[in-house]
């Protein structure tokens, strides 16, 4: 098992955190303002450099709010500075590689040496973005930066793309060689995701039976992730419970901008992923988002509707409550839906069992036969596209990985595929052969007819 490094920019506001994030993805996803405090939420994504893959996350600058002001405050404000190196702490134990961004025009200030004091005492790998140096005349002026004894400083300007390259050069070269490779762990690893104060704490003490997790009604008490070993029925289990996820701009300042950070984490070294909706409020556009991430990843997903306990019900309230799921969750078809109370302890001892199922379909290899005797008969029972005359055709399918279960598909005519029918594809797929829970993927590879001497 492996997981993709984690490179965090950190910085005061107004830096151009945000900028420089686009810059990197290649494309704006994060909203950019000359206001100070402008990100809300954390932005990540995955990039690639050089052949190297990594997570960057876009943090929100440090803003204090009075009321409901947010109040003006300059770099050297008294209360700011601890906001700022409780900002700093979080980096270091949630990246792998931190970018300090500094503003090159205006210079040190007192907020970027709090920054430096708290990053100087880790071992993380550490840079220094003098930002905003839009004229290479102005370069020069970057070096004042060593004076923070972080790193090497590249000078840049994000809003040009001038030395950004340089910069991504030192970041994948901090990352080390054999990074990700983790201690083989055979047990079913199982990460707990939701909004907070949807009960994920509440669960995981009724499934250890103990008091290991802080039970708050106050959402957001849960900070870090953390791992519990349990066993059931023989089998090895790894529970990881995570930081509730905020909806976009109600993310406060300081450690709570961190948990997306750690349930990223979380769910890369997840088998299988809880998604945890409360009954009474029903599946929120947060949980759709929440959702989106695991559609993305490749774990295999449960949805758990809990607090069912405090609703009043009929014979049919169970079967309208599961249409509605569906229906707003409906990325998430191959999702098994199960209605629980944390609380009580309804139906939470049949959770495990449930997970063995979806660990057991994500690791499913189809025989390479069966497979393509499949491939023939949905083909046939539902013809793909041809264009101008054209047919498209199927030559043969191979499953070469599992976790997910990835599917290649040899075609004459890979182009044309529609997710129309890409999606029939999956959903005759899933009735043939046992894939509950789990993702597949599907690829579509080029070949020529004369290959198969026709």
């Amino acid at each position: 098992m492996s997981r993709t490094p984690l490179v965090a920019l950190v910085g005061r506001p107004n830096v151009g955190k945000s900028t420089l994030f686009n810059r990197i993805v290649g494309r704006r996803l994060a909203v950019v303002s000359e206001v100070a405090g402008t990100t809300r939420d954390r932005l990540y994504t995955d990039a690639e450099w050089i052949g190297k893959i990594f997570t960057i996350v876009d943090t929100g600058g440090i803003e204090i709010t009075e009321g409901h002001n947010t109040a003006p405050l300059s770099e050297d404000s008294g209360r700011f500075l601890p906001l700022i190196r409780q900002q700093a702490s979080i980096a270091i134990r949630d990246a792998d590689v931190i970018v300090q961004v500094v503003d090159g025009q205006v210079g040190i200030t007192a907020a970027d040496r709090e920054v430096a004091d708290i990053l100087r005492q880790s071992k993380k790998p550490t840079l220094v973005a003098s930002n905003k140096l839009e004229s290479s005349k102005l370069w020069d002026t970057a070096y004042e930066f060593y004076e923070l004894a972080l790193g090497d400083v590249y000078p840049v300007s994000a809003l040009h793309g001038a030395g950004t390259g340089d910069l991504l050069d030192a970041i994948v070269n901090a990352i080390p060689e054999n990074f990700g490779e983790i201690e083989e762990d055979d047990s079913i690893k199982i990460a707990i995701l939701g909004r907070p104060n949807t009960g994920k704490s509440t669960l995981l003490n009724k499934l250890i039976g103990e008091e290991r997790a802080i039970v708050s009604p106050i959402a957001g008490t849960t900070r870090d992730a953390t791992d519990t070993k349990i066993k059931w029925h023989g089998e090895d289990f790894t529970l990881i419970d995570t930081a509730g996820i905020r909806r976009r701009g109600k993310i406060d300042p300081g450690v709570e901008k961190y948990s997306v950070l750690r349930a990223i984490k979380a769910l890369q070294r997840a088998d299988i992923a809880l998604l945890m909706v409360d009954a009474e409020d029903g599946v929120t556009a947060q949980d759709a988002h929440i959702g989106g991430m695991l559609a993305e990843a490749n774990s295999g997903v449960l949805i758990l509707v809990n607090k069912w306990d405090a609703l009043t019900k009929d014979t049919h309230t169970m079967h309208k409550y599961q249409e509605k799921v569906r229906y707003d969750l409906n990325f998430l078809p191959y999702a098994p839906i199960m209605f629980i109370s944390a609380k009580t302890g309804q139906r939470v001892n049949t959770i495990l069992a449930e997970t063995v199922k979806v660990n057991t379909a994500r690791h499913s290899r189809i025989p390479t036969g069966a497979l393509n005797k499949w491939l023939r008969e949905v083909t046939t029972q539902h013809p793909p596209p041809s264009k101008n005359g054209v047919r498209m055709k199927f030559f043969y399918a191979t499953q070469p990985k599992v976790a997910p279960p990835t599917f290649v598909f040899f075609v004459n005519k890979p182009e044309w595929i529609h997710f129309s029918y890409q999606r029939y594809m999956e959903n005759k797929l899933r009735e043939s052969f046992p894939l509950t829970g789990t993702p597949v993927r599907f690829i579509f590879r080029a070949r020529s007819e004369d290959r198969f001497g026709k």
